[in-house]
């Protein structure tokens, strides 16, 4: 394998946290003799576009250095083309690397663990989610959860992750349950008064939410975490449970199993890896061994 590997930054991230973190990750991987380039962007078109030249051009790993964001753009790189995938996590969210077992923002511990990997050839391959030419690690998220986002998105004040916090006081307000259409590998439609449908390509979203608990980056399927109709007070007896995972085991809460899910509503957008996606309906397919990682 080449020794020469890239970084694949967002450097404004976190108020420049990314930078620092690429700095220490790169100063860990050169300490193992590897030899480190960096790519970055005007914009996530710009740096996919340089990100998928690098992969073409030979680079021996494509290391995103971010939070689920920048791992989720970095996934759309690399699948499929056989060059190993690393992650510096450096985020809020951080719930790709959760999954994958790497240290959250330990970037010289990351770098260290990447080069280890790296040198001894030890990789991993595991599934990935898809929608349509999109790809996905972690969670597919639709209904409540995504309307906190929705609104959140459009909010201009107050600043950061407390904006959404403000969102879901909001959504509670006016919380309603909403008609589903699941189908599960092409079987029969399922209808369902729901008030959200996660599809768990791994455990976790919004920052350790385990809202899939039992997901596995390894076993070709999905995990299909349906919250039924219930009532706020419900929902907010429930919700704060899925830290744990043990919202599970409320019987409001139903586990589904497979390797393709099709959901439809009205009004609902979906978001992956806390990227906006697109509205329902959506088709999410899992795609075994779909990306070469290096890590634990």
């Amino acid at each position: 394998m080449t020794s020469e590997i890239t970084l694949f930054v967002n450097r404004p991230a976190g108020g420049g946290r990314g930078a620092r973190a690429a700095r220490t990750a790169a100063a860990a991987l050169r300490d193992a003799g590897f030899h480190v380039g960096t790519v970055t962007g005007d914009g996530p078109e710009d740096a996919l576009s340089r990100a998928r030249s690098a992969v073409e051009e030979g680079t021996g790993a494509l290391i995103a250095v971010g939070g689920d964001g920048m791992a989720n753009l970095a996934l759309q790189a690399v699948v499929g083309t056989g060059t190993p995938f690393g992650l510096v996590a450096a985020g809020t969210g951080n719930d790709f690397a959760r999954a994958l077992g790497m240290p959250l923002r330990e970037p010289a511990t990351s770098g260290r663990m990447i080069a280890d990997a790296l040198k001894s050839g030890r990789s991993r391959d595991v599934d990935l989610g898809r929608i349509g030419d999109r790809w996905f690690g972690a969670v597919l998220a639709s209904g409540f959860d995504s309307r906190v986002n929705d609104r959140g998105n459009r909010m201009r004040a107050p600043l950061g992750r407390f904006k959404y916090d403000v969102a879901m006081v909001a959504e509670l307000a006016a919380f309603r349950p909403l008609p589903y259409r699941i189908t599960l590998d092409g079987g029969a439609v399922r209808e369902v008064e729901a008030t959200l449908v996660a599809v768990g390509n791994g455990p976790s979203y919004g920052g350790g939410m385990r809202i899939c608990p039992g997901a596995d980056l390894t076993d070709g399927l999905f995990d299909v975490t349906v919250v039924g109709e219930c009532s706020r007070a419900t929902l907010l007896r429930v919700f704060p449970r899925v830290y744990k995972g043990t919202h599970v085991d409320h019987p409001v809460v139903t586990v589904m199993r497979a390797a393709s899910v099709e959901l439809a509503a009205e009004d609902v957008t979906g978001y992956a890896d806390g990227e906006y996606v697109g509205p329902l309906p959506l088709t999410a397919t899992c795609v075994p061994g779909a990306v070469r990682v290096v890590g634990p």
